[in-house]
């Protein structure tokens, strides 16, 4: 290891600070595969590769992608040295997710406007109930 790649690696507190992501949110990355520190005894150092690799787990996790689609995504980056395939697989899964979330949106757009005819309905009957007397 030279000097300047030891200055680009970071300990897991560094990590943790750096992507506000929990030691154990590490440790399961690395469990599953996603991200691969070096190990020194107990100690794990992270390269620049696990940085960009931690940046596009947190981005596709926000996207809804599972771990494993995120996974075989980044497994892809080595394929071919432009990157074509990774790429090509990555614009595909997020057409197919963006389809996806449309769809809630417009499934939940729905939802609303029910809901907010429902609320509606009630408040009026509550508010002709106000004016009427109680019978006793």
């Amino acid at each position: 290891m030279t000097a300047d790649t030891k200055s680009d690696l970071m300990t897991i507190r560094a990590m943790c600070d750096a992507f506000a992501v929990t030691p154990r949110a590490l440790r399961f990355y690395e469990a599953k595969e996603l991200l691969f520190p070096i190990r020194i005894g107990q100690k794990r150092l992270y390269t620049r590769r696990d940085r960009a690799r931690l940046t596009l787990i947190l981005r596709g996790k926000r996207f809804g992608f599972s771990l494993e689609d995120i996974r075989q995504l980044l497994d892809l980056y080595d394929h071919d040295e432009r990157h074509e395939t990774q790429l090509r697989a990555a614009c595909n899964a997020a057409r197919l997710r963006l389809a996806q979330m449309e769809a809630q949106r417009a499934d939940l757009d729905a939802a609303i406007e029910e809901l907010k005819g429902h609320l509606a309905r009630g408040e009026a009957m509550l508010a002709s109930m106000a004016t009427r007397p109680a019978a006793e």
